[in-house]
């Protein structure tokens, strides 16, 4: 019987027999008892309401081999195996995939999880279904150095196979979306991590399609099982919050009912309210308490056509004053992934803001199922549609990406900063659109028009006037890029890029250019640092290169000089590599006077690197994040400063993204001692003694006080910043929680950045 000890797929069982009997399929399988739950037949009446019968019979089959590859397999939960795939393909039904779609996934872990092989479901079930197979099987059998490595190649096969059928995406998400509703039976280290792999890439991928719905739900699951105790609390708040509330979001979507029948205009408005997952990212990159956060409920309002939407909005403005600079027209300006719709943010009736969202009947059908909403593949031609095209442009553009990213890790981070676009609208002197990113520069728009053109970019104009290259574009600019035959990128351009189109290239084209500079510079910094500790280049044996060539994983010894030139390795730490300091005390005292640790206070001691070979290195602690033993952290290769340890949610991190080469491993040692700066801010109600009460309770946790600054924001309530002296992050928690509580605090957080 075959276990899945990895695999965070919880499926139940059913019995195999064919569709006759047929009950409704139900929107939420029962826990527990398996004979209550989807079956094959639930699956072939919901099937029925759209696809052929020959079809219909086409998925049946499929389930029968399924369930013969499957049998005997378990999941993690007990349950038998093929219960999983029968719930994708409820999930793809319920988007009215085509016949093909949901064949594949009820058999999308054959060719992974059996001895079955791709040739065997092409001869049963065709070509199509085969590739839709293999594009969705995992890779497994492909050695790594590491499990980010994997997920970076992992990704890069399967936008691969996504660019030639969008379908393999879909298949991926939907199987996914069932893992994540059943990761209960998970040991809790497994479901964090695959709640963050979920949240960091799973659902963004979905929001960036235009699966909106699955999106939602993918978020909201990855937040629960990535921070249970917080997205409980949030939930409970929100719960109380819709009892004191329902009744006048009621009234209000009354009277937008009203004033739009006033005006001879009919609509179907909806309440919505904001995800847990959406609440809790506005608290976050906000700052905000809970009830600072006011838009939680919003209204879609649905027409009949474009321009009744827009008619709708006048209505709406009339009943409601809007609020300055938060209209956007997204019908006009179509997003990336298809999404059309009027947003507009008012000032609503009971003193809170509402966000209204206008659009039509077919837009709406858009936003919430994106490229699965217009399925033309029963044609064979899907070029046709726009949103399928947007989509297909977005994974081309992907991959020319990963084929310029120097490794599987630095395409997985242009992946995630792709992923989260907020998005700006430019126009080109033509009056073309171009979107890019927020934050997006000039040297982004010169890229995203053509390679060539970023390479040779000189100057530009900003609404005909000359701007730097750095320039922040904003909405409505008119942008116009100046080339020259002479014009090369340069490495400054790698601190203001955003897109990781533009980063891509601006790579490979000085990594291509620079190979002889950086090589010769390479040799001279590492004869420098071997004769700083009595060495010579010249007289390393042949084997002693090629045995470090081989540790670190390079071709060629010119390689590692390239490396050492453009400062992807410290050349200190490579000639510490190549001759290993020597046991007599005469060598020892020498590298002690030549590499002396440096820290911030001396008492407390340097993190010990987690790489053989890298003693005598410079290490420093960041500043912006003051990391704390316990803390999870990494360090960063840094001319002049030699090794920075920063917190791994460090907000100074992000600049760092660009730079995944000159990352290093760092570890804590083990019984560590001394004390650490910290920064912890108080929020307090403004009352007499406050700052005494919440020093006494500081060195009541034998806590030494460096310093403290106040910020009065208001009559009630008062901001205290304190920069505490603590042993570790255990310490840091009890003195938190001591200060938590005080009644006279309203909330406390440790600052970074």
């Amino acid at each position: 019987m075959k276990t899945q000890p990895t695999n965070p797929k919880q499926a139940g069982s059913t019995s195999a027999r064919p569709p006759a009997k047929r009950a409704e399929p139900r929107s939420e399988p029962p826990p527990g008892k398996p004979g209550e739950r989807f079956q094959i037949a639930d699956l072939c009446h919901l099937l029925e309401s759209y696809l052929e019968p020959r079809d219909v019979a086409d998925v049946y089959s499929a389930y029968l081999f399924g369930a013969e590859a499957h049998e005997g397999q378990r999941r993690v939960s007990g349950e038998p195996y093929i219960y999983h795939p029968i719930e994708v393909a409820r999930i793809l039904a319920e988007m009215h995939l085509d016949a093909k779609s949901i064949t594949a996934a009820i058999l999308h872990d054959v060719i992974e999880d059996t001895p079955t092989v791709k040739e065997k479901i092409a001869e049963q079930f065709g070509e199509d279904v085969a590739a839709l197979v293999d594009g969705v099987s995992k890779i497994t059998r492909i050695e790594f150095q590491s499990q980010e490595e994997a997920q970076a190649e992992n990704f890069r096969k399967m936008l691969l196979a996504m660019a030639s059928d969008i379908r393999v995406i879909l298949i991926k998400l939907a199987d996914r979306l069932h893992n994540m509703r059943t990761i209960a039976a998970l040991k809790p280290e497994r479901r964090r991590a695959i709640a963050r792999e979920t949240l960091d890439i799973y659902a963004p991928i979905a929001n960036r399609l235009g699966v909106r719905q699955w999106a939602a739900e993918l978020s909201n699951l990855g937040f629960a099982a990535l921070y249970p105790l917080r997205h409980r609390i949030i939930d409970e708040a929100v719960r109380k919050r819709h009892g004191n509330r329902k009744a006048i979001v009621e009234k209000i979507r009354v009277a937008i009912v009203a004033q739009l029948e006033r005006e001879g205009l009919h609509a179907e408005v909806t309440g919505r309210e904001k995800s847990l997952y959406g609440v809790y990212r506005k608290m976050q990159h906000k700052h905000l308490l809970f009830d600072q956060v006011y838009d939680i409920y919003g209204f879609r309002v649905i027409v009949d056509k474009a321009d009744t939407c827009y008619r709708a909005l006048g209505v709406i403005h009339n009943l409601y004053k809007p609020i300055p600079g938060r209209f956007k027209d997204y019908i006009a300006i179509p997003k990336a992934n298809g999404y059309q719709s009027l947003h507009t943010v008012v000032f609503g009736p009971f003193g809170v803001s509402l966000e209204v969202q206008i659009r039509t009947h077919d837009m709406d059908r858009v936003a919430e199922a994106g490229v699965a909403s217009h399925w033309l593949y029963k044609s064979g031609d899907s070029v046709a549609d726009p949103t399928q095209q947007r989509a297909l442009q977005w994974l081309k553009d992907l991959l020319d990406t990963q084929q310029k990213a120097g490794n599987p890790r630095e395409f997985l981070e242009h992946l995630k900063v792709d992923l989260f676009p907020d998005e700006v609208y430019v126009f080109t002197p033509n009056g073309e659109i171009k979107k890019l990113p927020r934050d997006a520069t000039v040297i982004d728009f010169a890229y995203d028009v053509h390679t060539d053109v970023g390479n040779r970019c000189v100057g530009a104009k900003i609404n005909h006037q000359l701007v730097p290259l750095r320039t922040t574009l904003r909405n409505g600019d008119h942008v116009e890029i100046i080339t020259a035959d002479w014009g090369r990128p340069s490495p400054s351009w790698l601190n203001y890029v955003v897109t990781s189109k533009s980063r891509a290239h601006i790579r490979n084209f000085l990594k291509n250019q620079k190979v002889d500079e950086s090589a010769k510079l390479g040799e001279r910094l590492l004869t420098t640092a071997l004769e700083d500790i009595g060495a010579d280049l010249q007289k390393i044996p042949a084997d002693g290169r090629q045995a470090l060539l081989k540790t670190l994983k390079l071709k060629n010894w010119d390689e590692l000089l390239s490396e050492i030139g453009l400062g992807n390795r410290l050349a200190s730490v490579v000639a510490r590599q190549l001759v290993p300091p020597t046991e007599t005390e005469e060598d020892r005292s020498r590298f002690l006077r030549l590499f002396r640790l440096r820290s911030q206070k001396p008492k407390a001691k340097e993190p010990v690197l987690a790489i053989h070979g890298t003693e005598g290195v410079v290490v420093t602690y960041a500043r912006c994040c003051r990391p704390i033993p316990g803390d999870p952290i990494l360090g960063f290769l840094t001319a002049g400063r030699g090794i920075v340890v920063h917190t791994e949610d460090c907000p100074n991190v992000v600049r760092y993204r660009k730079h995944p080469e000159q990352w290093i491993d760092v570890q804590w040692e083990r019984d560590i001692k001394g004390v650490y700066p910290v920064y912890v801010r108080v929020e307090a109600r403004n009352q007499r003694g406050v700052l005494a009460s919440v020093a006494a309770a500081i060195a009541e946790q034998e806590a030494n006080i460096d310093s403290v600054s106040f910020d009065d924001r208001d009559s009630q309530y008062t901001s205290m910043d304190f920069t505490i002296e603590v042993r570790d992050r255990v310490h840091l928690a009890q003195i938190m929680r001591r200060i938590r509580a005080l009644e006279s605090v309203v909330r406390i957080n440790r600052k970074k950045g």
